[in-house]
């Protein structure tokens, strides 16, 4: 196909556009969450799928493509065809993972059309019952006292777990150790049995262990405290200002996915969001409603994937 020809066809694709968008979507479409079932990614995507099918007039089907940190189901999405039929839901390692992975099979703002935000979550600092530290400034004392003699665990490396507690270090200056494994649960139960000291696990799954007394908690990472455990502060509230992390979700569409379709999505995505029954469910497992314009999540993957680049850098991270 030569160049004038080939300017012909994608103006003729441009302009009939806006007809597609009328009719999408014609048949069900598919939202690959990155990983297993379960985990938040997926419960998010469950917790909004079928009232955002009905919204859209077809169901939106999750199929889960776990594997590589979710840079396997990500790269799903970047190369199917930009038809608004496959789109995925990642977290904020959507923006960590590019500065761990050496190779990755895709180009994070090239190869994806960001187009809306679905939800933040917090994670919460929590310490082993036995562990003298009361508060966060305690522990921050006991750390710096005897500096690499304190551990935490973690869902494994280059995790959101991860992640909140490198920053932890950063912010505070501190030289913990730290312990990956192979999922949150089994930080968890490490954590409660002392094996480690403390760790930064997901808000809702902390919540109960708190209560019962297993685990004490110093801090909750976001920027305001969490209706879960109104009586735990904030980190920066606690003693650590300048410290905020957020777990938050986003959806995106193969790059050349045109931009009605796009608008479309993320009008009735921003739909569900703003209904009561989304909003008590996303709050009784511990997420906040967040919704964006196409052009908002869009500059949000670009102002956080630098972000992420320096901290990883700096402390030396590395996936393995």
């Amino acid at each position: 196909m030569d160049r004038r020809t080939l300017l012909a066809t994608l103006a003729a694709i441009a302009s009939s556009a806006p007809a597609w968008a009328q009719t999408y979507p014609e048949r069900p479409v598919r939202l690959v969450v990155p990983y297993a079932p379960g985990g938040s990614a997926d419960i998010v995507a469950r917790l909004l799928n079928d009232a955002w099918g009905q919204a859209l007039g077809k169901p939106v089907i999750i199929e889960n493509r776990a594997g590589a940190g979710g840079n396997l189901g990500v790269d799903v999405v970047a190369k199917a065809a930009p038809d608004g039929y496959t789109i995925g839901l990642q977290t904020v390692s959507l923006a960590i993972n590019p500065a761990l992975t050496p190779k990755m099979p895709y180009d994070t703002l090239k190869d994806l059309a960001p187009f809306g935000m679905v939800a933040s979550s917090q994670h919460v600092l929590v310490v082993n019952d036995k562990l003298p530290a009361r508060d966060l400034k305690e522990l921050i004392a006991l750390a710096k006292g005897k500096p690499g003699s304190l551990s935490y665990a973690s869902a494994g490396s280059g995790s959101t777990f991860h992640m909140a507690a490198e920053l932890f270090k950063a912010v505070g200056g501190l030289d913990i150790v730290h312990v990956p494994y192979r999922g949150g649960g089994p930080a968890l139960v490490d954590t409660i049995g002392g094996q480690v000291q403390l760790s930064f696990p997901v808000l809702s799954a902390a919540q109960g262990h708190v209560q019962a007394g297993k685990l004490r908690a110093l801090g909750v990472t976001g920027p305001q405290r969490s209706a879960l455990l109104p009586g735990v502060p904030t980190l920066a509230e606690a003693g650590l200002p300048g410290y905020a992390f957020e777990t938050w979700f986003m959806v995106f569409a193969p790059a050349g996915t045109p931009a009605p379709i796009l608008d479309k999505l993320n009008a009735r995505l921003n739909q569900v969001l703003a209904t009561e029954a989304v909003k008590a469910r996303m709050a009784r497992d511990g997420f906040d409603p967040l919704a964006a314009s196409p052009a908002e999540a869009r500059q949000r993957l670009a102002t956080e994937l630098p972000r992420w680049a320096r901290l990883i850098k700096e402390r030396g991270i590395t996936a393995e």
